[in-house]
């Protein structure tokens, strides 16, 4: 390892110079495969504790750990060794293995398991895995690794275009509790409101981790509130940072698409301090950009917003404008992080403080529907130079987001438990502009650049946890306090000016005054865990979990799990377990109001929280609570020899009052006078509203499969294989609990379109085949990817019959739903070593230049928006950017 001696700025003397708290000596030495060349990433954990680290790139590792303790060593591909401490130098040869034997700590709150000894089916990712997927960002890395696991890139959809909603087993962004070093990650501050996958929800913004700053990621799947709380409905993600690195890495890359745009270079550094007293610091900083990419359909004349079909008077401009001026893809971006990992070991073996953190700041720029020349005017010249021809204007959505997050704590042993004390705090901010855009009501005096204001959300926890092994029984306990905060900000007052109820800035009308909020609640929950193993082939677990919250009470869920081991061959394992999910704060109070698309025509939409007596009163919506829900897995791991392995596993997850982001409730010909809803649109200048509620049960059902084949004698080289597939489906229960008055209205809160948001945006299967093929200095890596089909259904919103410049729709709904069909995308990554300080590889990410199926409009409107998108957006597989060509280059010092 580097020794503290080599540095000598004075800050990290001071961090690691604590001559008083420092421990005696290491046990280290080298772990080395059975060609005697060392393997990087080796998890090295004292056996019945949380104690643990991982071996540098050279093999090398450092641990306290006393005369007598069990070492157990253990990496995907190994077999796994338990080795006694004697001496202070031990070293380890690993023989080949397989993934089953890999340690993970997620799921278990009382010892480390391997995934054969898991009773819940967990994935272990190690960093250079996740990279040689060749994609950019933690969330679509994680989108090739476990089929799962979905994120595709998101386009016109104002923010979510800059977040691209993830889900694990399809159920949704909410759903999927994210970690960090074992701490609760803070969730973004944004709603994603637009028609996209994942409408109505709220996740954590996966795209300010740096997968530099990673050493693995643990993939829990599997119901697992009882053990930390609301949001792991679907499971848990569970992200470890590095710790001791023995160099400074540095990472350089860049690519572009076939097209020629899309555009991307990053950088990243990753370094580190280590003492011989066991203290250690890693830092990674990094940076990513990326430019726009543009993939329009070709509209026809005959369906137009704001155009009579076969208007004449705007033809040269069409023929000259195809795409009538749309930009359809990803966004532009630029990204840069900061992250550490640090801890000081106490005198005499006592404990250990830690802290880690970091923080992300993202710039980002999408764009809106296209204002053509006969849609918005510009009479005063404001977007162009006077004198020419007018030719209409693109507003762009830019965002400005900061995460930061930061933990805090202390481990000791106290009475023979492990104690872990720690604090968190994690903060999400979002910062709008809306330009190349005007307020036509503002006239000459209208600027071109607004801002329309912001969010932010934070939680502050402590969490005070007790685990310890008592030979056939290990039992962990402990608390988590909890306060959350939400808060929206009002745009430039510029931005909001409606006086004609046509204005507020094009795009995106600013949040106005009456739309700012400062929100908070607070909660405490309490849990216990429990497991026995009365013998060495069974396990037997159980956890409850109470927690109380401030806005809508409190909830008890527990798990009970078991393992009946088939020796050192596998394991039958199964759970069942109870669950919930808290509303958000941001579901509970966000309002605003959106300019979109809806039956041909733009519209002003407004969005009503939760606690405004319009809402609560008027339309008699009742309060939002928790989902509950009730998850059972059962499966099998079993080796067929020592490196081929199989694991399955069946899953059933049922949720209730699922929490929904409604449709449009708009105009439907009654009178006003008689008609609540119409009176309230009137009132507030929009065309619709819409709102949250809980109202959904969901049944969903899926299976798991994963087949590791590893270290396969090829010539001269190695061969590791992996199929992984996931297949499910979701289905809506019962029906739809529409509060009175909108049911005796005749409203229809949750659409046909809005329904297949939850049951068909996703894939229901997707399949990941990979091969990795070492050779002397090169390794060549082939992975194929089969997404399912995806569908996309029809609302039912009173647009039957309406002629929206092509003639009446028919009656039937169904005549417009497609299904995209499923697709393999290919990519292929070459490496080689240049020495033992300089690597490189070349990837093209889908080489055969995969799109999804074209939308076939059969002559909606809704579809397509008249012709601006070729391929699907509000369903989504893997995104339309075809063929990218990227390099990377990593220097070690």
């Amino acid at each position: 390892m580097r020794k503290l001696f080599h540095f000598k700025p004075l800050v990290f003397l001071m961090f690691l110079g604590m001559s008083n708290l420092m421990l005696g000596q290491n046990v280290s030495g080298v772990v080395k495969d059975d060609t005697t060349q060392p393997v990087p990433g080796v998890s090295v954990v004292v056996k019945g504790t949380t104690i643990g680290t991982t071996t540098d790139f050279d093999g090398n590792y450092a641990i306290k750990a006393n005369n007598g303790d069990t070492l157990v060593f253990s990496y995907v591909g190994y077999e796994t060794q338990e080795i006694k401490v004697s001496s202070n130098i031990l070293n380890v040869t690993l023989q080949s293995g397989v993934a089953l034997d890999a340690v993970v700590l997620t799921g278990n709150r009382s010892k480390p398991r391997t995934i054969l000894d898991s009773a819940v089916p967990i994935d272990n990712i190690g960093l250079e895995e996740m990279r040689n997927t060749g994609q950019p960002t933690i969330d679509k890395m994680l989108t090739y690794k476990v089929p799962s696991f979905n994120s595709s890139t998101q386009t016109i959809s104002d923010a979510t275009a800059h977040f691209d909603p993830a889900d694990l087993r399809g159920l949704g962004p909410s759903r999927t509790l994210v970690l960090v070093n074992g701490k609760r990650k803070n969730q973004s501050a944004l709603v994603y409101i637009n028609d996209t996958p994942g409408k109505g929800e709220v996740g954590v913004d996966l795209k300010s981790i740096p997968a530099a700053a990673i050493e693995r990621i643990e993939v829990l799947r599997d119901g697992a509130s009882a053990q930390y709380g609301s949001d792991a409905i679907a499971g848990v993600i569970n992200m470890v940072l590095k710790k001791n690195v023995e160099y400074t890495t540095v990472n350089v890359k860049s690519g572009v698409t076939t097209e020629g745009d899309g555009f991307n270079f990053g950088v990243d550094l990753n370094t580190g301090l280590s003492g011989d007293n066991g203290g250690y610091l890693n830092i990674t900083a990094g940076y990513y950009e990326q430019e726009k990419t543009n993939r329009p359909g070709t509209p026809g004349t005959d369906v137009l917003i704001g155009v009579e079909a076969g208007d004449p008077t705007w033809g040269s401009w069409l023929a000259d404008n195809p795409d009538l001026g749309m930009t359809v893809g990803q966004p532009e971006l630029k990204k840069l992080d900061l992250f550490f990992n640090a801890g000081i070991p106490f005198k005499n073996d006592s404990g250990e403080f830690y802290t880690f953190g970091g923080v992300t700041t993202r710039q980002g720029k999408s764009f809106a529907l296209y204002r053509a020349p006969y849609w918005v005017g510009d009479p005063h010249n404001l977007l162009h130079e006077a004198g020419t021809d007018y030719n209409g204007f693109q507003p762009t959505f830019e965002t400005d987001v900061l995460d930061n997050n930061l933990t805090a704590g202390v481990k000791w042993n106290m009475f023979n438990f492990d104690v872990d004390f720690s604090g968190t705090y994690g903060r999400n901010r979002i910062d709008y502009d809306v330009n190349n855009t005007l307020n036509i009501d503002l006239g000459a005096n209208s600027p071109t650049e607004f801002g329309v204001g912001g969010y932010t959300f934070s939680n502050s926890l402590a969490n005070l946890d007790f685990s310890r092994s008592l030979g056939q029984v290990n039992v962990a306990f402990g608390a988590e306090i909890k306060q959350e905060n939400f808060s929206a900000r009002a745009g430039d007052a510029a931005s909001y000016y409606n006086p004609t109820g046509n204005g507020g800035a094009q795009s995106f009308p600013g949040l106005q005054p009456s739309n700012a909020v400062r929100a908070d609640r607070h909660n405490y929950g309490v849990y216990g865990d429990l497991e026995w193993e009365p013998t060495d082939a069974l396990l037997i677990g159980g956890a409850v979990r109470y927690e109380d919250f401030s806005d809508f009470g409190d909830n008890v869920s527990w798990k009970v799990s078991g393992r009946y081991s088939l020796g050192d061959k596998g394991a039958l394992r199964a759970s069942y377990s109870t669950g919930f999910r808290a509303p958000s704060l941001h579901q509970i109070y966000l309002s605003n109001v959106q300019t979109l698309v809806s039956g041909g025509s733009i519209s002003n939409q407004g969005t009503f929280n939760n606690v405004d007596p319009i809402i609560r009163e008027d339309l008699g919506v009742p309060q939002l609570t928790a989902e509950t829900s009730k998850n059972i897995s059962a499966g099998i791991t079993y080796k067929i020899k020592s490196n081929l392995s199989v694991s399955a596993d069946f899953y059933n997850v049922k949720v209730d009052d699922r929490v929904l982001f409604t449709g449009e409730i708009g105009f439907d010909g009654d009178d006003a006078s008689t008609n609540p809803v119409e009176t309230i649109l009137i009132a507030n200048s929009i065309t619709s509203l819409k709102f949250f509620v809980n109202a959904v049960n969901t049944n969903t059902t899926g299976l798991d499969l994963v087949v590791n084949y590893t270290n396969i004698d090829i010539g001269e080289g190695r061969l590791n294989a992996t199929l992984a597939a996931n297949f499910n489906e979701t289905t809506i229960e019962g029906e739809i609990d529409t509060p009175a008055l909108l049911e005796a209205n005749g409203y229809n809160i949750f659409n046909r379109k809005e329904q297949s948001r939850i049951t068909s945006s996703r894939p229901k299967s997707k399949i990941l085949l990979g091969l990795d093929y070492n050779i002397n200095k090169w390794n060549f890596i082939l992975n194929n990817t089969y997404f399912g089909e995806v569908s996309w259904q029809h609302a039912n919103n009173g647009l039957n019959g309406a002629d929206l410049g092509n003639g009446p729709l028919p009656l039937d709904d169904a005549a417009y739903d497609q299904t995209f069909a499923g697709k393999v995308i290919t990519d292929l990554i070459v490496g080689y070593e240049f020495s033992e300080k300089i690597s490189a590889n070349i990837s093209v990410n889908n080489l055969l230049n995969v799109y999804p199926d074209e939308i076939d409009t059969k002559g909606d409107f809704v579809t397509d928006l008249g012709g601006r998108f070729k391929y699907p957006w509000e369903v989504n597989q893997f995104g339309f950017n075809g063929t990218v060509l990227n390099a990377s280059v990593a220097f070690k010092f």
